[in-house]
């Protein structure tokens, strides 16, 4: 079976420096799984919204979670089908024009349809898997969610249907003759890194009693 998701239908087809573009599976998860923060557009009453969101990649699915009364997970639920997008910044080229000068980047777009979760097991798990993908191994840490933090919440599973990645990298692409000139050019990296941990100021935490657990910890300076 063919790990292709997009490249075959004008949905996914890139026009515009198709080079850059990539169809197979491995590339597309790899760009979602490297950030939490997607933007999700979809259409609610006829009128078209883009609402930033959270989400977390469970094989060829993502997952996303909101309030029950949540706009965006109804509109979406709603919907024949959804387009999910995550953008990673990873420098900026500088050019010696400012025509060639642009931003190196990785990029995917998704498209498929989002079911709610209805059954209560399931849900647990998938809030379980959420938590894990933002902080791997944070939910054997916690207290389980209760049964009416359950019923408040709302998961949705959006199929992966189709897809696409762009991919921007590598130096400036200067004319000749801009080579030959005396402006400086290259590339200037963008790093987001986590930080130290920081203590909540309540309880036994603020008062220094309990340490930052293993999956808190292991963040600190990941990408």
């Amino acid at each position: 079976m063919s790990d292709l998701l997009g490249g075959d239908t004008p949905l996914t087809r890139l026009r515009r420096l198709p080079e850059k573009a990539a169809y197979d599976a491995p590339t597309i998860h790899a760009i979602l799984d490297a950030t939490s923060v997607c933007h999700v557009a979809t259409v609610d009453d006829g009128q078209p919204i883009v609402l930033p969101s959270l989400h977390v990649r469970d094989g060829g699915n993502l997952l996303l979670h909101g309030s029950r009364s949540s706009r965006l997970l109804r509109a979406m639920v709603a919907a024949e089908s959804v387009c999910l997008a995550v953008t990673l910044v990873d420098g900026l080229v500088v050019a010696r024009s400012t025509f060639e000068s642009s931003v190196a980047f990785r990029s995917a777009v998704v498209f498929g349809p989002a079911e709610l979760i209805e059954d209560p097991d399931e849900r647990s798990v998938a809030l379980d898997r959420l938590i894990d993908g933002l902080i791997p191994g944070r939910s054997a840490e916690v207290r389980a969610s209760r049964p009416d933090e359950l019923r408040r919440t709302s998961v949705v599973r959006v199929r992966i249907v189709e897809a696409s990645a762009k991919i921007s990298a590598g130096p400036p692409d200067d004319d000749p003759e801009d080579v030959l000139g005396d402006a400086w050019a290259g590339v200037v990296p963008l790093e987001t890194r986590w930080g130290a941990p920081q203590d909540a100021p309540d309880g036994a935490v603020g008062r220094g009693e309990i340490p930052v657990p293993a999956s808190v910890r292991n963040l600190e300076g990941r990408l």
